[in-house]
This record gives structure tokens, C-alpha cells and sequence, in this order.
């Protein structure tokens, strides 16, 4: 009976085998190459069903579309704005059973049997492929009632493979790598949901589909990864090679646009709070920074400022804010910038809403308002007119009006409960919501800063949004990881989230210091005066202080010179407050390698230890630039009795030499330390080599003062660092009005010299003096001044050599 059984199961599986055989055989046979026709930007291939394009952008840089209709569809990208204008040259050439693509970069072999596209370095070297079997694939598909095609792209991933990117999704993982795991692509409410790969194997990858998403990254054993789009006509994915990320993000950014820089004051300390209320409870945050001495740069006007009006009429509640010019003023007269948040929704009954409503410009979404028990209405971000004209009504009523300074786009993405399936049956003016799911951010941000640039003359662009897609970097956008818990489990998610969101694209991350709100107090205001209240504040402002963009947000009192925090706690969050702020030329300089080369500060170890299997796993250490690896401690140790005892966490150091910031011992790489770290201190480490300049304690970004700057070296290794100055606040950058120099240390000379200063601006220092600090135990430690520089010199912008 057990001969027969086991005959009769060995049969079936035989049977169904062939049929796998024969399926495969079919698919194979719709899938393969009969013919292709080389022209000036790629080569275009006639499968048996469909077509492929495979256009060469740049030596490096390789766009892939597949259909299986007659002709491609017309398409306008929102995300690539790159259009290629220079054909870069290629050969195209035959090979058994596939055809071959080589640039100076590359070698792109495409199966005539399977269509399936491999990437190779021009020695021949594998960097990735596309898998053989449903590497491409269309799919017939409803979507919300709509017949679409389901879109998936599959490729394959070897066991040592690490993949990072994605976007934003603070509420999904404690993860970093991508690898054997999945994760939702859909924009909703706190994600930024960024199609955006980079691999440990040196590539990238975009995909270039706007609709609601999946990433799979565990197919076929963990052996693929696939990307399923839920609607779309066509597979339409860009493929950058590095190897190294920063060479994939500048490909990237070289297709989708760069970031522009900000003014200097964004690099400072926003103080915001849910929510000032009245004119009078804003200026009296100012004075109460300004009293006490304490550096801060920007206060925020979160939202309902129009309350009781409805919201979009952008009018500030006259009982409330009596005159929101003179505030405005009173704030730049201290040297504060102002921020205000406006939503891209209109209230029914206001001018706006009528306006917007006679233009056809409203959309069909209507979101819940269950604070004002209203529905209001989104417009149509897609469209040109209706950007022109939301802008006009913003400028006009309030944000040119008051002169504020920067602008919170909040709720920017219809993106919660049923709002989801409104999205997707929407009518645009672009086309149907299911297949501009996730762009409605990415648009409405375009049309704030084509006005901002237009309009708000000699203030740069700053926007914090809610949401990003691929592309937002291009809009002055900051994303922010929106509405998080006061918990150490919300804050333990931030770090990997923020380096992710960095990985991908996006230069500038933020999060609610403190997170935005506590689930056990009905208020959802913490009581921030418990120790452990307290703990969790003082490790997220730490972090903060190391985030691209550095902010205090969320409901409860909790600027610095609240009362909420005893003196220890003030102590500390000062510290760093002073920290962040001597650190502004070294930030500030790596700000504008970002607009200038496409540079990315908030660094996943992968970025500059990519050989390093030991770093692909490790979700809580980041470079802050290239010198220094932040470790923030994201586990709570208070117990509930007295104070929290001293802290050792673990922090695993890459091959190199590392100093101890707080210390300035230095210790080996490539091992596992237990680095001490009670409330006081965040485990910092420099490597060797670096050269950082600090500015002189100030209380706002661009204050002056004729106190000399500190050039910290950290010896071990050669090493250098470039400054960047420019006017601060305008777009006189872009017209060549900036100043560059660069300071290089020699470790064996033991010698620092300065090149000449290259570039001129109005306002540039003919004269400054540099005090350099070599550092070494217990020498140009910490965030203090350092008192007993080893070498004080005078640069008048003539290179000069000095001996340490």
C-alpha cells in the first residue's frame, strides 16, 4: 500500500512538473526576442508579445521600459526631469543566444529566450539581473472598479546581498535592511514612501510607477526581490550603477533634480509646539529663548491659526493674532524665523473654496476634519492652474503678507481610512487617481516652490512636509516622519527610518523631538516633569542635534527653558543645543555638497563601509558627514526609582582608527565596543583623519562675532575638509556668489595648510583667525571651547602651511 501511495504522489508530481515545463515553455515563448532596432539613445525590442525599451541615459545610468500593448504609452514622468538632451555613445552587439549593450561603464546583456536584462561592470563582472522567469510582467487587473494592469519587476538577490532605501515608514519596522523582508509602498498616513533601492552590490534602482505598491524582498527563497505596482500600462525602472551610494544618489539625483540650498538659519533649532494658540504665547517663546540665552533659530505657527473660520481661508483669527505683521516682526528683529502651516484643503463657505470650486479645481476627496466636524476638500495638485492659483491665495493672505519665513505643508497627502480608496478613484487632471496614487505631495510641493522662487525674493525655500516621493529633494522639501508616540519604541524606529529615508534620495529628514503625542494621557500631552518623561526627551534631542534637520515638535510645554525640565536635564539639552551650533560651518559646508554634488549627510554605514558585512544589519549607528559615526542611545533605563544609572550600549566600529569625542582617546576598528553612556553623553566617535572647523558659541546662525573658530584634527590619517560661505538667505549662490577653501591636514608632515579662498560674496571676511587643535586624550574634547589651542593663525584668504 506505502509502494503504491508513494507511486501514485511520485506520478502526480511528474504530471504537474511537465506542466510547469509547458507553462514556462509558453510564457518563454511571448517572452522572447524576435527582432531589435538600434537608434540614437538605446535599442527598442519586438518580443512576441510587447515591446522593450531600453534607453542609455549615461554611461551609468539606463532607463527599461516593457509593455505587452502595441506601442508604449505617452508619458511625461513627474519623478525624472533629466531629459537627456546628449546621446551617450554605445555599442550594441550579438552574443550566443543574447544581445549586448556596452558603454564605457557597463555591458547590458538582454536573453532572447527569457527577455531577462543582466548588468555587468565592463569587465564582465555580474552587478545584478533581472530574474529569468517574470522578470517584467503585466498584468490584467481592477483596481476600485477600474480595469488596469498589475505591474511587477523582479530581480535576483544573492545571500550576501544588503538593500536599503525605500522611504519613511516609522510605524512598520525596527529594521534597516530590506533584504528578506517586505514592506508596503503605498503613501498613507507617516510614510514617505520613496521607490528608490540602493544594494550593497554598487546599484540603484527607481521605479518610475506612481500608483499604490509593494516591495517583496524575500521571493523565491530569498534568492529575488520583486516591486508590484497595483496599476500601471507599462514597467518603466531606471537602473544606476555606483558602486559606491554616493554615486548612485548623485545619478539619481542627476535624473530627478537637485535639492537646492536652504538658508543657514534651517540648520538651527526650531522650536515648535501643538500648538501656540496666540500672538502673545508666540512672542513670549521668543523672549523666553531669547532671555536665557539659549540658541534657537525658528519658532513654528502650527495649525488652526484660521480657526473658527474654515480652513483654506487663510485668514489668522484677528482675537487671537491682533497683528500678524507686527509679530512676524518682532521675531526677525530677534533674530527668530517664522514658520506657518497650511494645508492644502478648503473649508466650504470661504472666497477660497468658491474660487477654487468656479475653476473646476476641487477635487472629490474630502477629508474627515473630525476636529472642526467638517469634510473639507482637497484640490487638484496635479494641475498647473490650480497650483497657480492655491499659491496666489496663500501668498496673498498670508504668507507674503506677514513676511513669514517658511512654510509647514502639512496633511499633504489625502492619505487615511477611506481617503485611500477616494485617492484611487479620483479624477485628476493628469489621469486617474489609481495611477497617481502616491504623487499628490510630490506636486503640490512643486507648485509652492515655483511661487516661493517667484515671489518671496531673497528668502530661500524651506518646506517640511508631511509626505515625499521621488523627486520631492527637488522642491526644497524636508520630509518629516509625522505623528509618533512619546515612546522609546517610536524613537528606537526614527534612526533606521531616517537613514533610510536619507538613502534614498531625500537629503533632509526630520522628527518630532520628544515624539508628537502620549497614548496614555487623554490630551495626549506627556507629563514631561518624570524622570522618565524627561529621559526620553533628552536621548531624542540628542539625536536630533545629529538629524539633518534638527526640531522640537509635539503636544506639552517642552522648549529648553521650560519648566518641565529640572536643571540636570537643562544642563544636558544645552549642551547639545551648543553643540549643534558650533557645528554649523562643518554643516553648513556639507549642505552645499549637497546642491553641489549631490552629497548625502545623514549616511547609512553601507555609504562609506560598504564592503563591511558587519554594518549592513545595524539599524541605530549612522556618519553624520564623513567624520563623524553617531550612536544614539534609543533604550530606556530609567526604573522608576531615583536616577537613571549609567548606560553602556554596544556600537560596533568599522575598520579604521576612532576617537572618542567626549574623551579623545582613540580605538581601533573593526570590533564591538561597549561604549559608556549615561544621560549626558551620546556616544560620538571620529575617525581619523577628519579635520572639523566650530564655530564660536552664538545664539543664532548667522550671528557675528569676532571670536576665533576651532579647527579640530583628528590625526591618524591624512585628511581634508572644504568651507563653504555664501550670503546666507538668497539665491545669489546660484549666480556664483559663494566663497570656498579648503584646509588639508598631512598626517606624517604633521602640517595643516589652507588654499587660497576661491570665489567671492558681499560680506566675506578678509581676515579670521583659526584656532587649531590637535586632538588627543583629553585635548579638543567635548563641545566646549577648547582653551590651549596648539596653533592660533590669522587667514586673509592667501594659502598658508603651519606646522603642529
Amino acid at each position: 500500500m506505502l509502494n503504491k501511495n508513494f507511486k501514485s504522489a511520485r506520478q502526480k508530481a511528474c504530471s504537474f512538473l511537465i506542466v510547469l515545463i509547458y507553462a514556462a515553455s509558453a510564457y518563454n515563448a511571448k517572452a522572447a526576442v524576435k527582432s531589435y532596432k538600434k537608434e540614437a539613445d538605446g535599442i527598442t525590442i519586438k518580443l512576441n508579445t510587447g515591446l522593450i525599451k531600453i534607453k542609455i541615459c549615461a554611461d551609468d545610468i539606463v532607463e527599461v521600459k516593457y509593455t505587452i500593448l502595441n506601442a508604449f504609452p505617452p508619458k511625461t514622468s513627474l519623478v525624472v526631469n533629466n531629459t537627456w538632451a546628449k546621446n551617450t555613445p554605445f555599442k550594441v552587439s550579438e552574443q550566443k543566444g543574447g544581445i549586448v549593450i556596452t558603454t564605457l561603464k557597463l555591458r547590458i546583456v538582454i536573453d532572447k529566450v527569457t527577455n531577462a536584462i543582466t548588468y555587468k561592470d565592463i569587465n564582465g563582472k555580474i552587478i545584478t539581473g533581472e530574474a529569468a522567469a517574470g522578470n517584467k510582467s503585466l498584468t490584467e487587473a481592477t483596481v476600485a472598479g477600474i480595469k488596469t494592469y498589475s505591474i511587477s519587476t523582479q530581480f535576483n538577490s544573492p545571500k550576501d546581498e544588503a538593500l536599503f532605501g525605500l522611504g519613511c515608514h516609522p510605524e512598520d519596522t525596527l529594521s534597516i535592511n530590506y533584504k528578506g523582508r517586505n514592506q508596503q509602498m503605498l503613501i498613507k498616513y507617516m510614510t514617505g514612501a520613496i521607490p528608490v533601492l540602493l544594494s550593497t552590490k554598487g546599484y540603484g534602482l527607481l521605479w518610475d510607477n506612481y500608483s499604490a505598491s509593494d516591495f517583496y524582498g524575500a521571493e523565491a527563497g530569498n534568492t529575488q526581490f520583486k516591486y508590484v505596482s497595483e496599476s500601471g500600462k507599462e514597467v518603466d525602472y531606471y537602473f544606476f550603477y555606483g558602486p559606491d551610494f554616493d554615486h548612485i544618489i548623485d545619478s539619481y539625483r542627476t535624473a530627478t533634480g537637485a535639492a537646492p540650498m536652504y538658508p543657514k538659519w534651517a540648520f538651527g533649532l526650531f522650536q515648535s509646539q501643538d500648538r501656540y494658540k496666540t500672538q502673545a504665547e508666540v512672542l513670549g517663546v521668543k523672549d523666553g529663548y531669547r532671555n536665557n540665552h539659549i540658541p534657537v533659530d525658528a519658532i513654528v505657527q502650527d495649525w488652526f491659526w484660521w480657526s473658527p473660520a474654515p480652513i483654506g481661508s487663510h485668514i489668522m483669527n484677528h482675537d487671537r493674532y491682533p497683528d500678524p505683521k507686527a509679530m512676524v516682526n518682532e521675531l526677525h528683529k530677534a533674530n527668530f524665523h517664522a514658520m506657518i502651516s497650511v494645508w492644502p484643503l478648503f473649508g466650504d463657505g470661504s472666497a477660497n473654496y468658491e474660487a477654487q470650486k468656479k475653476n473646476g479645481f476641487l477635487t472629490s476627496i474630502k477629508w474627515d476634519n473630525f476636529f472642526a466636524h467638517t469634510f473639507d476638500t482637497y484640490y487638484d495638485a496635479h494641475n498647473p492652474k490650480a497650483r497657480d492659483l492655491y499659491w496666489a491665495q496663500a501668498r496673498d493672505s498670508v504668507v507674503k503678507r506677514f513676511d513669514w519665513d517658511a512654510w509647514w505643508v502639512d496633511q499633504c497627502e489625502p492619505d487615511n481610512g477611506s481617503l485611500l480608496d477616494e485617492r484611487r478613484k479620483a479624477d485628476f487632471s493628469v489621469g486617474k487617481g489609481i495611477d497617481y496614487f502616491n504623487t499628490y505631495a510630490l506636486e503640490h510641493a512643486k507648485g509652492l516652490y515655483k511661487g516661493w522662487r517667484s515671489d518671496m525674493t531673497g528668502k530661500r525655500a524651506f518646506f517640511l512636509v508631511r509626505q515625499a516621493f521621488a523627486g520631492s529633494q527637488r522642491s526644497a522639501t524636508t520630509l518629516w516622519s509625522s505623528d509618533i508616540t512619546t515612546t522609546f519604541k517610536a524613537f528606537k524606529s526614527q534612526v533606521p527610518q531616517g537613514i533610510n529615508a536619507c538613502a534614498s534620495g531625500i537629503p533632509y529628514w526630520t522628527s518630532d523631538i520628544g515624539g508628537y503625542l502620549s497614548r496614555v494621557d487623554p490630551d495626549g500631552i506627556p507629563a514631561w516633569s518624570e524622570p522618565k518623561n524627561r529621559e526620553l526627551f533628552t536621548r531624542w534631542f540628542q539625536f536630533g542635534a545629529f538629524s539633518p534637520i534638527f526640531r522640537i515638535h509635539g503636544k506639552g510645554e517642552r522648549a529648553l527653558f521650560s519648566n518641565n525640565w529640572d536643571q540636570p536635564t537643562k544642563d544636558i539639552l544645552l549642551k547639545f543645543d551648543n553643540l549643534r551650533y558650533r557645528l554649523l560651518p562643518y554643516i553648513y559646508s556639507l549642505s552645499a555638497r549637497v546642491t553641489m554634488h549631490n552629497y548625502t549627510i545623514m549616511r547609512s554605514l553601507a555609504f562609506d563601509f560598504r564592503n563591511d558585512a558587519n554594518v549592513y544589519s545595524i539599524p541605530d549607528q549612522f556618519m553624520f558627514g564623513p567624520a563623524f559615526m553617531v550612536n544614539p542611545v534609543t533604550d530606556q533605563l530609567y526604573t522608576g526609582a531615583g536616577e537613571a544609572k549609567a548606560k553602556i550600549r554596544k556600537v560596533y566600529l568599522p575598520k579604521a582608527t576612532w576617537f572618542d569625542f567626549w574623551t579623545g582617546k582613540t580605538l581601533a576598528g573593526g570590533r564591538t565596543i561597549e561604549a559608556e553612556s549615561p544621560i549626558s553623553i551620546l556616544p560620538l566617535y571620529v575617525k581619523a583623519g577628519s579635520v572639523i572647523p566650530m564655530a564660536p558659541e552664538v545664539e543664532y546662525a548667522t550671528q557675528k562675532t569676532a571670536k576665533p573658530f576651532e579647527l579640530r584634527i583628528y590625526p591618524g590619517a591624512n585628511g581634508k575638509f572644504t568651507i563653504y560661505e555664501d550670503e546666507n538667505d538668497n539665491y545669489n549662490y546660484e549666480k556664483g556668489k559663494y566663497a570656498l577653501f579648503t584646509i588639508n591636514w598631512n598626517d606624517k608632515l604633521r602640517q595643516v595648510s589652507i588654499t587660497d579662498t576661491k570665489g567671492t560674496y558681499k560680506g566675506l571676511k578678509k581676515y579670521r583667525t583659526f584656532n587649531i587643535v590637535l586632538v588627543g586624550p583629553a585635548h579638543g574634547t567635548g563641545e566646549a571651547v577648547t582653551e590651549n589651542a596648539d596653533k592660533t593663525i590669522v587667514y586673509n584668504g592667501k594659502s598658508l602651511t603651519v606646522k603642529i
